[in-house]
């Protein structure tokens, strides 16, 4: 284990993205930002966080939560 020091932060993120996020935490059993911090790290090592069975129900949780977003549209998102 290795011992770091969180702080609280103010997140804005679209709200379907967040169920799809916080649907993913409670089937792998994690805190959200243990997995938000999880898929930091593997996003800066280039590496992909999840393998088939998990992106097989991310899938099944953008279904049920209206996610349509992809990685297309970020950067170009905006608010009314």
């Amino acid at each position: 284990m290795v011992t770091v020091e969180r702080t609280q932060t103010g997140l804005r993120i679209e709200r379907n993205t967040l169920k799809v996020l916080k649907g993913l935490a409670e089937y792998l059993d994690l805190s959200l930002g243990d997995l938000v911090e999880g898929i930091v790290l593997h996003a800066f090592e280039g590496k992909a966080p999840f393998g088939p069975p998990v992106l097989a129900k991310i899938d099944q949780l953008k279904a049920v939560y209206g996610l349509t977003l992809t990685a297309a549209d970020a950067h170009k998102l905006k608010e009314p």
